[in-house]
């Protein structure tokens, strides 16, 4: 099959929406989004003349395991980005996100020939591993495949059909310690109307995960 190039008129036609609007679920409803727990207002001090019995002299408060996100356009490797991404620039576009020092993401996405590919990375940091385990339990990609990823992860994935076009999707929620992190990986083929296999989009999503679950360690203890 011959790979010519897209005209332009078509190219912005045929782009679904959906695939450029998948990163802002991370954010929005998915299990980036801020839990219940971060939305209330912090208690009032106690006064210090009324110790905590609970706690022993001199006890440390423990240590977060992640302190911030990592870097999310260098949290995968160059080889991965081109083998999924086929003529993507490897550099990436970092996600808005309001506070960079508890939430960020990275996209990449291309058209070679007729095949398209968008590929984003995002990596959210909680207060304690507690609330990551309750994010994570109330995202929906929780309710996917598990995998052996992290402390505990997840993989959905779906096709759907807009204008006669499909587009092949799959999410990978990983946990670990107090981070969470997520990878979207679709396609479309707009030669064919048909999308990627179920194995194309879900192996992608996982080789990405793997290394940005790897990048985490690069703040852990900070």
């Amino acid at each position: 099959m011959r790979s010519l190039p897209l005209p332009v008129t078509l190219t912005a036609r045929l782009l679904p929406v959906a695939v450029l609007a998948c990163a802002g679920w991370a954010y929005s409803s998915g299990p980036m989004a801020p839990s219940a727990d971060e939305d209330r207002p912090e208690a009032a001090p106690r006064s210090s003349s009324a110790p905590d019995s609970s706690e022993e002299p001199g006890e440390a408060v423990a240590a977060k395991t992640y302190a911030k996100p990592p870097a999310p356009c260098t949290s995968l490797p160059s080889s991965t980005i081109k083998a999924l991404v086929p003529d993507a620039k490897t550099a990436g576009k970092e996600l808005s996100a309001t506070d960079e020092s508890v939430r960020r993401g990275c996209s990449w996405s291309a058209l070679k020939g007729y095949d398209y590919r968008w590929l984003d990375v995002s990596f959210e940091v909680k207060d304690s591993d507690e609330l990551a385990k309750k994010a994570f339990a109330s995202g929906d990609a929780a309710k996917g495949a598990k995998q052996d990823l992290g402390d505990e992860a997840a993989l959905s994935s779906d096709v759907t059909t807009k204008d006669k076009q499909q587009t092949r999707e799959a999410v990978l929620t990983v946990r670990k310690g107090n981070a969470l992190v997520t990878v979207t990986y679709n396609g479309s083929d707009f030669e064919s109307k048909g999308a990627p296999s179920a194995a194309t989009v879900s192996e992608g999503a996982v080789r990405a995960a793997k290394s940005a679950v790897g990048a985490l360690d690069s703040t852990a203890g900070e």
